[in-house]
Protein backbone atom coordinates (compact mmCIF):
# COMPACT_ATOMS: atom_id res chain seq x y z
CA UNK A 1 0.00 0.00 0.00
CA UNK A 2 1.35 3.42 -0.86
CA UNK A 3 1.72 6.28 1.59
CA UNK A 4 -1.66 7.90 1.01
CA UNK A 5 -3.95 7.69 4.08
CA UNK A 6 -5.81 4.43 4.28
CA UNK A 7 -9.55 3.89 3.99
CA UNK A 8 -11.94 1.70 5.94
CA UNK A 9 -14.50 -0.37 4.07
CA UNK A 10 -17.07 -0.09 6.84
CA UNK A 11 -19.43 -2.71 5.42
CA UNK A 12 -18.59 -5.71 3.25
CA UNK A 13 -19.45 -9.41 3.03
CA UNK A 14 -16.11 -11.11 2.49
CA UNK A 15 -17.63 -14.58 2.71
CA UNK A 16 -19.83 -13.77 -0.29
CA UNK A 17 -17.30 -12.15 -2.61
CA UNK A 18 -16.94 -13.33 -6.18
CA UNK A 19 -13.31 -14.47 -6.04
CA UNK A 20 -13.27 -16.07 -9.48
CA UNK A 21 -10.83 -13.50 -10.88
CA UNK A 22 -8.54 -14.16 -7.91
CA UNK A 23 -8.57 -17.96 -8.32
CA UNK A 24 -10.80 -18.20 -5.28
CA UNK A 25 -8.16 -16.67 -3.01
CA UNK A 26 -9.34 -14.12 -0.45
CA UNK A 27 -5.70 -13.22 0.24
CA UNK A 28 -5.42 -11.83 -3.28
CA UNK A 29 -8.64 -9.81 -2.98
CA UNK A 30 -7.44 -8.27 0.28
CA UNK A 31 -4.06 -7.51 -1.27
CA UNK A 32 -5.87 -5.67 -4.07
CA UNK A 33 -7.80 -3.73 -1.43
CA UNK A 34 -4.54 -2.71 0.26
CA UNK A 35 -3.19 -1.53 -3.09
CA UNK A 36 -6.26 0.75 -3.24
CA UNK A 37 -5.50 2.15 0.24
CA UNK A 38 -8.01 -0.01 2.13
CA UNK A 39 -6.40 -0.73 5.49
CA UNK A 40 -9.39 -1.84 7.59
CA UNK A 41 -12.55 -3.76 6.81
CA UNK A 42 -15.74 -4.68 8.68
CA UNK A 43 -17.17 -8.01 7.51
CA UNK A 44 -20.88 -8.01 8.24
CA UNK A 45 -23.05 -10.95 9.29
CA UNK A 46 -26.44 -11.60 7.70
CA UNK A 47 -27.42 -14.91 9.35
CA UNK A 48 -26.37 -17.14 12.23
CA UNK A 49 -25.98 -20.27 10.10
CA UNK A 50 -23.14 -18.77 8.04
CA UNK A 51 -21.67 -16.75 10.89
CA UNK A 52 -19.22 -19.36 12.31
CA UNK A 53 -17.65 -19.99 8.89
CA UNK A 54 -17.50 -16.25 8.18
CA UNK A 55 -15.74 -15.64 11.48
CA UNK A 56 -13.16 -18.36 10.87
CA UNK A 57 -12.59 -17.14 7.29
CA UNK A 58 -11.48 -13.72 8.47
CA UNK A 59 -9.90 -14.61 11.80
CA UNK A 60 -6.36 -14.75 10.32
CA UNK A 61 -6.61 -11.13 9.13
CA UNK A 62 -5.98 -8.53 11.86
CA UNK A 63 -7.27 -5.74 9.62
CA UNK A 64 -10.73 -7.39 9.40
CA UNK A 65 -13.35 -7.07 12.15
CA UNK A 66 -16.83 -8.60 12.13
CA UNK A 67 -20.39 -8.00 13.23
CA UNK A 68 -22.94 -10.55 14.39
CA UNK A 69 -26.62 -10.41 13.49
CA UNK A 70 -29.41 -11.45 11.15
CA UNK A 71 -30.48 -9.43 8.10
CA UNK A 72 -34.16 -8.36 8.08
CA UNK A 73 -34.87 -10.32 4.88
CA UNK A 74 -33.61 -13.66 6.22
CA UNK A 75 -36.86 -15.53 6.86
CA UNK A 76 -35.99 -19.23 6.95
CA UNK A 77 -33.14 -19.09 9.42
CA UNK A 78 -32.21 -19.38 13.06
CA UNK A 79 -33.96 -16.58 14.87
CA UNK A 80 -31.64 -14.44 17.01
CA UNK A 81 -32.18 -13.91 20.71
CA UNK A 82 -30.77 -11.15 22.88
CA UNK A 83 -28.90 -13.71 24.96
CA UNK A 84 -27.47 -15.46 21.91
CA UNK A 85 -26.27 -12.26 20.27
CA UNK A 86 -24.73 -11.01 23.50
CA UNK A 87 -22.82 -14.28 23.88
CA UNK A 88 -21.54 -14.29 20.29
CA UNK A 89 -20.54 -10.64 20.59
CA UNK A 90 -17.98 -11.50 23.27
CA UNK A 91 -15.51 -12.67 20.61
CA UNK A 92 -12.69 -10.15 20.23
CA UNK A 93 -13.32 -9.90 16.50
CA UNK A 94 -16.89 -8.64 16.99
CA UNK A 95 -17.21 -4.86 17.06
CA UNK A 96 -20.85 -4.40 15.97
CA UNK A 97 -24.37 -5.86 16.08
CA UNK A 98 -26.16 -6.43 12.78
CA UNK A 99 -26.86 -5.92 10.11
CA UNK A 100 -30.37 -5.43 11.32
CA UNK A 101 -33.32 -3.19 10.58
CA UNK A 102 -36.35 -3.33 8.32
CA UNK A 103 -36.80 -4.09 4.63
CA UNK A 104 -40.29 -3.80 3.19
CA UNK A 105 -39.00 -3.98 -0.39
CA UNK A 106 -38.08 -7.67 -0.45
CA UNK A 107 -40.51 -8.88 2.23
CA UNK A 108 -44.28 -8.49 2.35
CA UNK A 109 -47.29 -9.57 4.38
CA UNK A 110 -47.34 -9.33 8.18
CA UNK A 111 -43.85 -8.13 9.08
CA UNK A 112 -44.17 -8.03 12.84
CA UNK A 113 -41.42 -10.66 12.93
CA UNK A 114 -39.05 -8.19 11.26
CA UNK A 115 -39.87 -5.48 13.73
CA UNK A 116 -39.50 -7.87 16.68
CA UNK A 117 -36.12 -9.05 15.36
CA UNK A 118 -34.97 -5.44 15.04
CA UNK A 119 -35.88 -4.83 18.69
CA UNK A 120 -33.86 -7.90 19.71
CA UNK A 121 -30.78 -6.50 17.99
CA UNK A 122 -31.21 -3.08 19.57
CA UNK A 123 -31.41 -4.61 23.03
CA UNK A 124 -28.33 -6.77 22.35
CA UNK A 125 -26.51 -3.65 21.19
CA UNK A 126 -27.48 -1.77 24.34
CA UNK A 127 -26.37 -4.64 26.56
CA UNK A 128 -23.00 -5.11 24.85
CA UNK A 129 -22.31 -1.46 24.09
CA UNK A 130 -21.44 -2.46 20.53
CA UNK A 131 -22.91 -0.22 17.81
CA UNK A 132 -25.73 -1.18 15.49
CA UNK A 133 -25.43 -1.61 11.73
CA UNK A 134 -28.86 -0.65 10.41
CA UNK A 135 -30.37 -1.63 7.06
CA UNK A 136 -33.55 0.19 6.03
CA UNK A 137 -35.35 -0.07 2.72
CA UNK A 138 -38.87 1.21 2.02
CA UNK A 139 -39.32 1.37 5.79
CA UNK A 140 -37.88 4.70 6.87
CA UNK A 141 -40.67 5.74 9.24
CA UNK A 142 -40.94 2.41 11.05
CA UNK A 143 -37.15 2.06 11.22
CA UNK A 144 -36.68 5.43 12.87
CA UNK A 145 -39.69 5.06 15.16
CA UNK A 146 -38.39 1.75 16.51
CA UNK A 147 -34.93 3.24 16.94
CA UNK A 148 -36.42 6.11 18.93
CA UNK A 149 -38.78 3.95 21.01
CA UNK A 150 -36.13 1.34 21.84
CA UNK A 151 -33.44 3.88 22.82
CA UNK A 152 -31.08 2.83 20.04
CA UNK A 153 -29.10 6.00 20.70
CA UNK A 154 -27.74 4.40 23.88
CA UNK A 155 -25.46 2.18 21.78
CA UNK A 156 -25.32 4.26 18.60
CA UNK A 157 -24.38 2.94 15.20
CA UNK A 158 -24.60 3.57 11.50
CA UNK A 159 -27.29 3.79 8.84
CA UNK A 160 -25.55 1.56 6.33
CA UNK A 161 -25.76 1.95 2.55
CA UNK A 162 -27.82 5.08 3.03
CA UNK A 163 -30.16 5.87 0.15
CA UNK A 164 -32.87 7.98 1.78
CA UNK A 165 -33.60 11.72 1.89
CA UNK A 166 -32.15 14.46 4.08
CA UNK A 167 -35.12 14.44 6.48
CA UNK A 168 -34.44 10.77 7.24
CA UNK A 169 -30.71 11.39 7.60
CA UNK A 170 -31.37 14.28 9.99
CA UNK A 171 -33.53 12.12 12.28
CA UNK A 172 -30.81 9.46 12.39
CA UNK A 173 -28.13 12.06 13.03
CA UNK A 174 -30.22 13.49 15.86
CA UNK A 175 -30.07 10.04 17.47
CA UNK A 176 -26.28 10.15 17.25
CA UNK A 177 -26.01 7.77 14.31
CA UNK A 178 -23.49 7.91 11.49
CA UNK A 179 -24.39 7.83 7.78
CA UNK A 180 -22.53 5.45 5.48
CA UNK A 181 -22.40 5.95 1.72
CA UNK A 182 -21.93 3.13 -0.75
CA UNK A 183 -21.44 2.95 -4.50
CA UNK A 184 -25.01 4.22 -4.94
CA UNK A 185 -23.73 7.77 -4.40
CA UNK A 186 -21.78 7.44 -7.69
CA UNK A 187 -24.79 6.38 -9.78
CA UNK A 188 -26.03 8.88 -12.35
CA UNK A 189 -29.57 8.60 -10.97
CA UNK A 190 -28.57 9.42 -7.38
CA UNK A 191 -28.48 13.23 -7.38
CA UNK A 192 -30.82 13.48 -4.38
CA UNK A 193 -28.50 11.19 -2.42
CA UNK A 194 -25.50 13.29 -3.42
CA UNK A 195 -27.33 16.26 -1.94
CA UNK A 196 -27.52 14.37 1.36
CA UNK A 197 -23.81 13.56 1.11
CA UNK A 198 -23.07 17.28 0.81
CA UNK A 199 -25.03 18.02 4.02
CA UNK A 200 -24.06 15.27 6.47
CA UNK A 201 -21.57 16.60 9.04
CA UNK A 202 -18.08 15.45 8.17
CA UNK A 203 -17.62 13.84 11.57
CA UNK A 204 -20.55 11.49 10.87
CA UNK A 205 -19.67 10.16 7.40
CA UNK A 206 -18.51 6.61 6.63
CA UNK A 207 -17.80 4.90 3.32
CA UNK A 208 -18.46 1.29 2.36
CA UNK A 209 -18.80 -1.11 -0.52
CA UNK A 210 -21.51 -3.52 0.68
CA UNK A 211 -19.57 -5.87 -1.58
CA UNK A 212 -20.27 -8.04 -3.45
CA UNK A 213 -23.30 -5.83 -4.13
CA UNK A 214 -23.76 -2.29 -5.53
CA UNK A 215 -20.44 -1.75 -7.28
CA UNK A 216 -19.73 1.96 -7.85
CA UNK A 217 -19.21 3.61 -11.18
CA UNK A 218 -17.36 2.68 -13.38
CA UNK A 219 -17.97 -0.93 -12.27
CA UNK A 220 -21.75 -0.75 -11.86
CA UNK A 221 -23.37 -4.06 -12.73
CA UNK A 222 -20.25 -6.07 -11.95
CA UNK A 223 -19.37 -7.86 -8.69
CA UNK A 224 -18.24 -5.40 -6.04
CA UNK A 225 -15.17 -5.81 -3.82
CA UNK A 226 -13.50 -3.86 -1.00
CA UNK A 227 -10.90 -2.32 -3.32
CA UNK A 228 -13.68 -0.26 -4.91
CA UNK A 229 -14.42 1.76 -1.77
CA UNK A 230 -11.75 4.08 -3.16
CA UNK A 231 -14.28 5.27 -5.77
CA UNK A 232 -16.89 6.03 -3.11
CA UNK A 233 -14.37 8.09 -1.16
CA UNK A 234 -13.31 9.96 -4.28
CA UNK A 235 -16.94 10.85 -5.02
CA UNK A 236 -17.46 12.13 -1.46
CA UNK A 237 -14.28 14.18 -1.81
CA UNK A 238 -15.55 15.76 -5.01
CA UNK A 239 -18.96 16.52 -3.51
CA UNK A 240 -17.44 18.16 -0.43
CA UNK A 241 -14.59 19.96 -2.26
CA UNK A 242 -12.06 17.99 -0.24
CA UNK A 243 -9.00 16.00 -1.18
CA UNK A 244 -9.03 12.22 -1.17
CA UNK A 245 -6.52 12.36 1.68
CA UNK A 246 -8.88 14.46 3.79
CA UNK A 247 -11.81 12.11 3.20
CA UNK A 248 -9.67 9.07 3.98
CA UNK A 249 -8.48 10.58 7.25
CA UNK A 250 -11.95 11.81 8.25
CA UNK A 251 -13.82 8.58 7.51
CA UNK A 252 -11.17 6.40 9.11
CA UNK A 253 -11.23 8.54 12.26
CA UNK A 254 -15.03 8.35 12.27
CA UNK A 255 -15.00 4.56 11.94
CA UNK A 256 -12.55 4.12 14.77
CA UNK A 257 -14.43 6.55 17.01
CA UNK A 258 -17.71 4.68 16.45
CA UNK A 259 -16.57 1.08 16.49
CA UNK A 260 -13.32 0.87 18.40
CA UNK A 261 -13.18 4.07 20.44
Amino acid sequence: MNKRPYLVDSHCHLDRLDLSKYDGDLDVALKKAKENNVGQLLCVSIDLEAYPAMLELVRPYPEVSVSVGVHPNQSECEEPTVEGLVKLAQDEKVIAIGETGLDYFRSDGDLDWQRDRFRVHIEASRQTGKPLIIHSRNAREDTLTIMENEQAEEAGGVMHCFAEDWKTAKRALDLGFYISFSGIVTFNSAESLRDVARKVPLDRILVETDSPYLAPMPFRGKPNEPAYVLHVAEKIAALRSLSFEEVAEITTENFNRLFTG
